[in-house]
Order: structure tokens, then C-alpha cells, then sequence
């Protein structure tokens, strides 16, 4: 059966479910969904996600929406190929879920903010709303405070082993990163030593690769 993920390149959570289907060395079918004609509100594509965003991921007859939900299935459907992206041992597990739970509801929300100011608002011609950016990095500081802690304590976020809890991050990451608020991230040792570290992760160079020049 063959594996479809329909996205739009440079989408961030596009590029969670590209990245997880890279780690896993699975073959797939990329569909690009044409935003500039609303593609993404047609009803076929509504069929398939009914709030009309990307990404939507096919396996064969099985469908799914919504990119924490299609990498925690490729991780788990597919967990004899590639790299194994969940922990099996129940503790070691609550600890990764943990992280992806501190990913989803604080860095995805700060990083989010900072990547429209910083970066999309730059392609679309907008201008930067300074008070904003300012509110954010001291969200970001704070956060990025608490990850050098918890990376004394394992070489991951979610333990000793790259994880959901690590990818999840790296679309908005990659982002910043081309930002000053990489500053933010080099200030401290260890979180610039976990980023460098999966950003450099054949996977994401891979989909990296994909990027319109």
C-alpha cells in the first residue's frame, strides 16, 4: 500500500510528519497541496482534514490528520523499521510523552509566535511588531533555561536516545535558527550541542534538501 502525506513545503508540521517518515526509512508519495488556489478547502481535500490544513497522511485505506498524531502512528506502526522514535518501557515512555507535552503546549506556542515575527512575516512583505518579539524571547529564555537543565540529566529531552519528544521540536527550530534568536540557543552549552545535534540528523538534511532554492 502505498504512503501519501500531503503538505506544503517549509509548513512546519508538514515538515514533523516528513521528518518521522525519513527516520523510519519509509517510502512515500509527497502530495503538494496548492494553497494559492485554496486547494486546501475544496471539499475533496476537506474529506480528508475537516479544518482544511496540512498535513494529511495516507496509508493505504488508513487516514490520519493533525502531525503529533501521524508521527506517534509511524513511530509505533512502524517500529521494527528504521529509528525507533518511541520508548517500549512504560516508565521511560511517560518521561518521553512528558516532553512532547512540554514541546506541544510551550515551545510549539513560543516558537510559533517567533517564527511568524522573524521569518514569514519577512516573505509576505509585513512588518515585525518588535513588542512582540521581545515578549517572546523572554518566553523562549525561560524555556530554553529549563532544557539545559534537563539535558544534564540525559542527552535527549525524552532520555538517552533521540525521540518524538527531540523531533518534534526541529521544523520551528531549524526556523530560529536562521533568526537572532539562535542567540538564545548558543548562550547555552548543552541546549546548542542538542540542537546542532538533530538538525544534523540525516533526516532532517533530507527534507532540508526539499526546500524551494
Amino acid at each position: 500500500m502505498t504512503i501519501k502525506l500531503h503538505g506544503l513545503i517549509r509548513s512546519p508540521p508538514a515538515l514533523r510528519a516528513m521528518v518521522a517518515l525519513f527516520e523510519k526509512d519509509l517510502d512515500f508519495e509527497f502530495v503538494p497541496v496548492e494553497f494559492a488556489t485554496r486547494e486546501q478547502k475544496t471539499p475533496q481535500f476537506l474529506a480528508l482534514n475537516p479544518f482544511g490544513q496540512v498535513p494529511v497522511f495516507e496509508d493505504g485505506d488508513f487516514k490520519l490528520f493533525e502531525s503529533r498524531a501521524i508521527t506517534k502512528y509511524v513511530a509505533e506502526a512502524y517500529a521494527d523499521i528504521g529509528t525507533s522514535l518511541v520508548f517500549k518501557d512504560s516508565k521511560k515512555s511517560a518521561i518521553q510523552t512528558v516532553w512532547m507535552e512540554v514541546e506541544g503546549q510551550k515551545f510549539d506556542p513560543t516558537s510559533t509566535r517567533l517564527t511568524w515575527e522573524l521569518h514569514f512575516k519577512q516573505i509576505f512583505g509585513l512588518t515585525t511588531d518588535e513588542a512582540v518579539v521581545t515578549e517572546f524571547e523572554k518566553k523562549l529564555a525561560d524555556l530554553l533555561d529549563v532544557y539545559e537543565h534537563r539535558l544534564t540529566e540525559s542527552k535527549y529531552l525524552g532520555g538517552d536516545s533521540f525521540t518524538l519528544a527531540d523531533l518534534h521540536h526541529m521544523p520551528n527550530m531549524h526556523i530560529l535558527m536562521g533568526t537572532r534568536v539562535r542567540s538564545l540557543f548558543d548562550a547555552r552549552p548543552r541546549v546548542s550541542e542538542w540542537a546542532s545535534d538533530i538538525l544534523s540528523r540525516p533526516a532532517w538534511v533530507k527534507v532540508t534538501s526539499m526546500f524551494p532554492k
